[in-house]
């Protein structure tokens, strides 16, 4: 994609992604479905061994990563789970909506508290 094309749409694209795997799945029903959430464990890895890779901290292998391939692993695990959580519930942007105001409300309330200064007894 280059700077001139518009960004695809998120959800779409994740229901495109998911619809194709759901036709393309080995393993149906629910342990279709936990394979699916269990493929986070294995982007997961990916992104630490690209870490280890581009900080060269194998000294057998050395550098064997750069950080645009630890971009690309965190993008991996960023659609992996929004794909778990479309295959989950077909109301996957409102959940993820839901859950990402509810962090963001708590993580803002404790940055408020902390800019409180606390009053001596």
């Amino acid at each position: 994609m280059n700077e001139q094309s518009p960004a695809p749409d998120l959800w779409s694209t994740i229901d495109a992604l998911c619809e194709w795997l759901d036709t393309n799945r080995p393993v149906e029903g629910r342990e279709g479905l936990l394979l699916r959430i269990l493929k986070l464990s294995e982007e997961v890895g990916e992104v630490a061994e690209a870490v280890i890779g581009a900080t060269g901290q194998n000294p057998r292998k050395g550098v064997t990563h750069t950080w645009e391939d630890v971009e690309a692993e965190l993008c991996d695990v960023a659609i992996t789970a929004l794909l778990a959580l479309r295959t989950l519930t077909p109301e996957a942007p409102e959940v993820f909506a839901r859950h990402l105001e509810r962090v963001t409300r708590r993580s803002t309330a404790r940055s408020a508290q902390a800019d409180v200064p606390r009053q001596s007894l």
